[in-house]
């Protein structure tokens, strides 16, 4: 392994992430991994790697990087402006960078968080059997250091050949794929068996009105604003697993859209569960941006799911032709 590159300036809150650790989860280890899983397979896929490799998460504003190798790198999610020694480079691309090239970010155009890949991946400390990097500052778990990346830091990875390089790089994704981000979106939720325990008016509620992100809102939850959804306290409530997506309802408070960094169980009714392929409309959406939700089914989710599927391995296919 070599130093690939290393952090100038650290951004807002960047972060190395893989795809997550979900086997440690009964140990009440918290999963992490990717706010906008979409994003994150993508930028690894565009510079030919695995697409659980790990790669850094930017939040709003990205860092400021010099390359100590050369590589081929692609950023995608969020438009956070990226230049190159000062010009521009594409979004959803993949980028061949020199040794000594400085990568930065500017004024974020749309969405919340972008993802940078490099070719080879990041290697950074495991300290679990696999998928392990991804960082969870809370509780200090992992990443390069437990935390957010700081001034200074140096990034390992596996540095490539020039042949398989210039293989990598020049790829970019088709318009028509990419995610259109809006400061709305309607997402697509799978009911919960626990919706039984709200009432017909919450409900309803639920299914036709928009809520607000709150500032409240992080890589834990989203806390979402809106009309109050009423449900039977009466019942005694057992602590429930919390997947990615789960929509949670704290008595007299706001629901809460459990994300990445979620807690292991809860104790409150969780109304529905976003399916996967909508995950990214939550993560890049801002404080007092908003959503609204639409009840979908099982199969419905699983449909998105297969698509997303055969839409990475076509991508995948098309760019280790060469």
């Amino acid at each position: 392994m070599k130093s690939m590159f290393k952090i100038e300036e650290p951004g807002l809150h960047t972060t190395i992430q893989d795809s997550g650790r979900m086997e440690f989860q009964q140990e009440g280890i918290v999963p992490a991994g990717p706010m906008d899983p979409y994003a994150f397979r993508m930028a690894n896929t565009l510079v030919g790697n695995a697409w659980d490799e790990a790669s850094i998460e930017m939040t709003m504003v990205g860092p400021s990087l010099v390359f100590l190798e050369n590589t081929v790198l692609a950023v995608a999610g969020a438009n956070l402006s990226p230049t190159v020694d000062g010009e521009k480079i594409p979004m959803w691309a993949s980028v061949y960078v020199e040794k000594g090239q400085e990568l930065r970010f500017g004024k974020p155009k749309h969405g919340a968080r972008a993802y940078l890949a490099i070719a080879g991946g990041i290697q950074s400390e495991r300290i679990f059997p696999s998928s392990a990097t991804s960082t969870f500052p809370k509780e200090k778990v992992v990443g390069l250091m437990g935390e957010a990346l700081e001034t200074g830091s140096e990034l390992p990875g596996r540095a490539l050949s020039e042949k398989e390089l210039s293989k990598r790089k020049g790829k970019i994704l088709s318009k028509n794929v990419r995610p259109f981000y809006q400061a709305h979106h309607l997402v697509r939720v799978v009911p919960n068996e626990q919706e039984a325990l709200f009432t017909k008016e919450a409900l309803s509620t639920f299914y036709t009105h928009s809520f607000k992100v709150t500032p409240q809102s992080d890589r834990m939850g989203y806390r979402i604003q809106g009309r109050k959804l009423e449900f039977d306290t009466s019942v005694d409530m057992f602590s429930n697993e919390i997947g990615f997506g789960a929509i949670q309802v704290p008595r007299d408070e706001d629901p809460i859209v459990h994300m990445a960094d979620r807690q292991i169980t809860g104790g409150y009714p969780i109304i529905g569960t976003v399916i996967s392929h909508d995950l990214w409309k939550v993560a890049q959406l801002l404080p007092g941006q908003t959503l609204s939700f639409q009840r979908t089914s099982v199969e419905e989710g699983n449909r998105w799911l297969k698509y997303e599927n055969d839409l990475f391995d076509k991508l995948n296919m098309a760019i280790h032709q060469k």
